[in-house]
């Protein structure tokens, strides 16, 4: 192995690790530091610099997570030793050091350690905290607990890196400025912001599964990463039914990721894919967490809901053994739960596929005048999908040519003027 290819090694290395580590590293120093979440980002950059400088000549570390953790700390405990604290805090990090000094690093690391399940979910409720605006949300999530630079998270969302970098800096000023506390909130105040939590993940997700704007359709890495942090949060939560609703959602979602797509990259409804290509590992794990929120009892919350229509789908291996009668009856419910316009433009589909396209367009007119769906490019594609099916091609040529113009998506701006065009006059048609 030339040095070159040893030097890239290390530093494929070293980013995996990061990815893994960083939000375990950040979360303890700001523990250590008093929920500064700014300071203790800023340590564990400089644990990861040291490490780029001294992994290439001394070798991979055997337990490198282990490494970025104490490097980390030992940052944290000069910088705590060298600043204006209150005796107590001197005091107590004193003590500290006098026991690291007689103890091995192993014994540090799992004494300081105790807490970090406990330190990870302080910072996804700080991180996810109501004060800040959800797109700050999803900007620091991603770069404290997903690990991303900020280049990674602008090109996920196609926004200058200016835009993303300044997002955070805000974030950590208003959680500062708003004297956020680095702590598990309790009773009501928890339940509120777990909400907060969990929408964030779904929305990294959602952007993953079905980009906003772009040449791609999807961006599976953002997938990869909401489901990584639904996981950990499954674990850290393991009695919290939404917690694992909202994983069996994404799990079985993204079974499909694989299938939604040709070679060329062009969108595949859900319809019309080969469900061979499904990933059925992901699809078992997502029933295993559905069946999992639902043992654990209590009144269905929005993503357990949503899980159960999505295994309606998982469960059925042809598209026609679909159960629609019974995703329209969870629609029907979940309206109850979560009242949306959304949620009832979905419902209006499923009572299409489970009574015919009248019924569905039936309900689907009456959503046309909601401000909510005024420039959602969903609404026009379904009616036109429902217009074509009933015959009444000229309607649904122009509402397919609406929702092409309203997506920002390149792919679905395609597909959608295909479709424009197969309901083009009969003479041209494509059957």
């Amino acid at each position: 192995m030339t040095a070159t290819d040893n030097l890239t090694r290390t530093r494929r290395t070293i980013d995996a690790v990061w990815r893994m580590e960083s939000a375990k590293v950040v979360a303890v120093l700001a523990r250590m530091l008093s929920g500064d979440i700014g300071l203790a980002e800023e340590l564990a950059q400089d644990a990861l610099v040291t490490a780029l400088e001294q992994w290439p000549d001394k070798g991979i570390p055997d337990n490198p997570g282990a490494w970025l953790m104490a490097t980390a700390k030992h940052r944290a405990i000069d910088r705590l030793r060298h600043g204006k604290l209150a005796e107590e805090k001197h005091a107590e990090i004193a003590r500290e050091l006098d026991e690291q000094q007689e103890a091995r690093v192993d014994d540090m690391l799992a004494a300081l350690d105790d807490d970090i399940g406990d330190d990870l979910l302080r910072l996804m409720f700080t991180a996810c905290h109501p004060v800040l605006s959800p797109e700050a949300r999803v900007a620091l999530t991603l770069r404290l607990l997903g690990g991303l630079t900020t280049d990674e998270i602008a090109r996920a969302f196609l926004v200058p890196e200016p835009t993303i970098a300044q997002r955070i800096v805000r974030a950590k000023r208003t959680l500062a400025e708003a004297n956020v506390v680095f702590e598990l909130p309790r009773g009501e105040d928890r339940a509120a912001r777990l909400v907060s939590v969990l929408d964030v993940i779904y929305l990294v997700f959602n952007e993953g599964y079905s980009a906003t704007s772009g040449e791609d359709w999807m961006r599976p890495a953002l997938c990869d990463e909401a489901l990584r942090l639904g996981r950990i949060l499954a674990e850290l939560a393991p009695f919290d039914a939404e917690v694992h609703g909202l994983v069996a959602l994404m799990e079985i979602q993204a079974s499909r990721l694989h299938a939604r797509t040709d070679k060329g990259g062009a969108p595949i409804l859900l319809l019309e894919q080969n469900r061979a290509h499904w990933d059925w590992l992901l699809v078992e794990r997502g029933l295993k967490a559905l069946a999992r929120a639902e043992k654990l009892g209590g009144d269905r919350g929005t993503y357990q809901l949503q899980a159960a229509i999505a295994a309606c789908h998982a469960r059925a291996r042809r598209a026609e053994d679909t159960d629609w009668v019974r995703i329209a009856a969870l629609y029907a419910e979940l309206a109850q739960t979560a009242p949306s316009p959304i949620v009832d433009l979905n419902g209006a589909v499923a009572i299409a596929m489970a009574f015919g396209a009248q019924a569905g367009l039936d309900l689907i007119d009456r959503l046309v005048e909601e401000p909510a769906l005024r420039n959602y490019h969903f609404l026009p594609a379904v009616r036109g999908d429902l217009l074509e099916k009933l015959g009444r091609f000229d309607e649904a040529r122009a509402e397919f040519e609406r929702a092409s113009a309203l997506t920002r998506n390149a792919r679905e701006q395609r597909l959608m003027r295909e479709r424009a065009e197969k309901c083009g006059p009969l003479a041209t048609r494509v059957h």
